[in-house]
């Protein structure tokens, strides 16, 4: 499933491949916050020493970046779209819509959830761009 990316996010994906030497798979743009799918297998790379790829990047674009680590799999993908949250199981549903469950610790669920609820929608929304889902909730 191909993801097509606005003007502005290919920019800020360009600009974090070419400050981190990583390949970057999506990017979503807020007003204060980048979230960007790394190509699996490259998020030390990415994060760099002691975070130092990343935060020069922040500084550069003057905004916070959140990096999600790309999977082939959908249950993997969908459990590294909530980290830091500790996620137990991924179960898929397929009948009518495609949901994906995730079971998670219960002291994470403020985390996988998010301030106002960011984390889950963010989740949702490279999820459905990803792996077509229609839903991802908590269980």
């Amino acid at each position: 499933m191909g993801v097509t990316l606005e003007d502005e996010a290919r920019q800020y994906l360009a600009a974090f491949e070419d400050a981190t030497e990583t390949t970057g798979q999506d990017c979503l743009v807020d007003d204060d916050q980048l979230l960007i799918v790394v190509e699996s297998g490259e998020m030390g790379e990415a994060i760099g020493p002691g975070g130092q790829n990343v935060m020069q990047f922040e500084d550069r674009v003057d905004k916070s970046v959140r990096l999600v680590e790309d999977a082939d799999d959908p249950e993997t993908f969908v459990a590294n779209t909530l980290a830091p949250a500790a996620v137990y199981n991924v179960t898929v549903s397929e009948n009518d819509d495609l949901v994906a469950y995730v079971e998670v610790a219960d002291e994470d669920r403020g985390v996988a959830i998010g301030s106002n609820g960011e984390t889950i929608e963010r989740a949702r929304t490279l999820c459905d761009r990803h792996f077509g889902f229609d839903d991802v909730q908590l269980i």
